[in-house]
């Protein structure tokens, strides 16, 4: 049986935290989608870790963690984060990478940072890990899957090709230094050292597993708002930020996924470009920022600072119907104890008209917030661990949200820890 855990915002809403819980269960957590451009943060006692590449069920030595061919792979990046475990003191995890994985090639994240560059202001907010140029090559049919690695005369003689290609625009557009061959030849054979313990056939892992009743997370990156297709384009991922992209990212049959699990914070917070209704600004948002997450609302991968926002009911309905959820687990509601009163975004008025539905992104540009205002808790709710002992302003926010979204809320995380979790009666 398979189990999806996904974002229902725009990403960072405390995936890794929920998925490790999960995990101690699990025998098997996939990641299916996206590459090192995303962090998911985890506090064990083992230490707090941000994981880019590796699932989060690395911290239990009975789970398998595989990467799967819906992956952006950044093998130097896997590598270090491996060996940045291991040298906390986490026992060595089971990894296996699938051999049909696109590689995250050295000359992707150049092309990342100079396309940036020159876009300037007018710029994705990428966190120029290379992933936008990842995809586009794989679906150019100019990627590299990380079986190619291991066949040497089809290796040189493509890496060939693609640098021709590639240095016609470093020349004429970026007017950067050109791309040797040679040079990416070598550096793939390193790669290919490097990575070949952990590669196989992921989809037959999978499958056999699924046959032999094992459980199986699904953990995915960023979130639906940030989908290829259903985010807020053009500021979005280059992958399905989807449960049903997991069927196709990790090899297993759609009807193998049983259940799904959307993932939303107790407010809104967001990571580079685009539009984003619920935001705050100035001291406001300051105050929000420096209270939430852990240790501030600040990006895993990038370090930048969030935007921040009230909680945004009609993107988190959207979110958790795009996702297909089931259930939903509501994150981070701790840092909302030193607010007074507390906004709900529950509509958004589009030139003079409130909807309730979120609108494509042209139109969102538009959208002014209608919030609603309920009454704050002003205390700290960290290390309650029954919903009935939540002060009653507090369940009363949670059980507003839950009505708002439409989808049962089976979860609330008051704190960072494993064990700072609250399961709803």
């Amino acid at each position: 049986m398979a189990k999806a855990i996904v974002g229902a915002n725009w990403g960072d809403e405390g995936k890794g935290k929920i998925t490790d819980m999960f995990a101690r269960d699990a025998d098997i957590v996939v990641r299916y989608q996206g590459g090192n451009n995303a962090g998911h943060t985890i506090v064990n006692n083992y230490g707090k870790f941000a994981l880019h590449m590796l699932p989060s069920g690395v911290f239990f030595s009975h789970t398998t963690n595989v990467i799967g061919n819906g992956v952006a792979l950044s093998i130097p990046g896997l590598i270090k984060e491996i060996n940045s475990l291991v040298e906390a003191g986490v026992p060595m995890p089971r990894i296996l990478v699938s051999d049909r994985a696109q590689v995250v090639m050295p000359y992707h994240i150049l092309f990342d940072e100079y396309e940036e560059n020159r876009l300037a202001g007018r710029s994705f907010g990428s966190t120029k890990s290379g992933i936008a140029p990842c995809y586009s090559d794989k679906y150019a049919k100019i990627g590299f899957q990380v079986c190619e690695l291991f066949d040497n005369e089809t290796l040189k003689a493509k890496l060939e090709n693609v640098c021709l290609l590639k240095n016609v625009m470093l020349e004429n557009l970026y007017h950067k230094p050109l791309l040797d061959p040679d040079k990416l030849y070598m550096t793939m054979i390193e790669w290919r050292d490097l990575i070949r313990p952990y590669v196989g056939n992921t989809s037959e892992f999978l499958r056999n597993a699924v046959k032999t009743g094992k459980k199986i997370l699904l953990e995915g990156q960023l979130g639906a708002l940030k989908d290829t297709d259903h985010g807020i384009y053009p500021m979005v991922t280059s992958s399905s930020t989807l449960a049903a992209a997991s069927a196709v990212g990790a090899g297993l049959p759609p009807y193998e996924i049983k259940e799904i699990l959307a993932v939303a914070k107790a407010y809104s917070s967001a990571v580079g470009a685009g539009p984003f209704v619920s935001e705050l600004f100035g001291a406001e948002a300051d105050e929000l920022r420096n209270r939430g997450g852990d240790g501030g609302e600040y990006g895993a991968t990038t370090g930048r600072p969030r935007r921040v926002g009230w909680f945004d009911a009609v993107a988190t309905r959207y979110g958790c119907r795009i996702q297909g959820a089931t259930e939903v687990a509501l994150t981070v509601l701790d840092p909302l104890g030193y607010l007074e009163e507390i906004p709900i975004c529950v509509g958004y008025e589009i030139d003079g008209e409130v909807t309730r539905e979120f609108p494509n992104t042209t139109v969102l540009y538009k959208a002014k917030p209608v919030l609603k205002t309920l009454p704050g808790w002003k205390c700290d709710i960290r290390g309650i661990r029954m919903f009935d002992d939540l002060p009653e302003a507090c369940r009363n926010y949670v059980r507003e949200i839950e009505i708002e979204i439409g989808i049962p809320i089976t979860m609330v995380s008051n704190g960072p820890g494993r064990e700072d979790i609250i399961l709803m009666p």
